[in-house]
């Protein structure tokens, strides 16, 4: 079976877009790009019209990926999900993606290191809570893995610490411990890394201000 342009009208909403007319009805549309390589009077084939939507979904479906990844960077899978909420086949998102990490646009590893500098600039956490974020992003431990290899746990317990720390003046010094101590592990920090980052914050709060904590009190019988 065949078919013969009949038409190519470019769509009034998205004017990047041509719509194709076979034997006087529409058919399907495409990209001016695509578009451009066919002619009224032209006979396509069953073949050359399945070939013509599957690359298309293919364009589509990649657009609505450089849509989504606009915002920010996206893990691999989360790509893939957000395209597969779409109803995309699989052949489609797997296309798109090769696409994608051909063009640089993607990478896990560039991901992760995004992510944990994001948080190290804008919320601190430990290694433990970093892993699981990136897990449930998809990413995959070995890429994890090497991220969080450069990853400076101590410093990024010392900057959540000192960003929390100015709320608990007037405490003891061992309240403020325990309360900074227990921040901080919520944050995904280990026992070393938020007493380390404690010892430091009280060492330079009592040098800078020596009304910080107050004396400890102790029960009496």
């Amino acid at each position: 079976m065949s078919a013969t342009v009949t038409a190519l009208e470019v769509q009034k909403k998205n004017k990047e877009r041509v719509n194709i007319y076979l034997d006087g009805e529409f058919a399907f549309g495409l990209t001016l790009i695509e578009a451009a390589r066919l002619h009224k009077g032209q006979t396509l084939t069953d073949d050359d019209i399945a070939a013509l939507k599957a690359a298309d979904e293919v364009v589509q479906a990649y657009e609505r990926a450089v849509q989504f990844l606009a915002y920010r960077p996206r893990s691999i899978a989360e790509i893939r999900r957000n395209l597969a909420e779409k109803d995309i086949d699989d052949a489609v998102i797997d296309a798109v993606i090769a696409r994608l990490e051909n063009q640089g646009y993607v990478d896990d590893l560039a991901f992760a290191r995004f992510w944990l500098n994001n948080r190290q600039e804008f919320r601190p956490q430990g290694a433990r809570a970093l892993r699981f974020e990136l897990r449930e992003k998809g990413v995959a431990n070995s890429v994890i893995d090497e991220a969080l290899a450069e990853f400076d746990t101590s410093d990024a317990a010392y900057r959540a610490a000192k960003d929390k720390a100015r709320r608990f003046r007037g405490l003891d010094k061992r309240t403020f411990r325990n309360k900074l101590g227990m921040f901080l592990t919520r944050r995904g920090f280990d026992y070393d890394a938020a007493r380390a980052a404690t010892d430091r914050l009280i060492e330079e709060l009592e040098a800078d201000d020596t009304g910080f904590f107050t004396e400890q009190t102790h029960d009496t019988d």
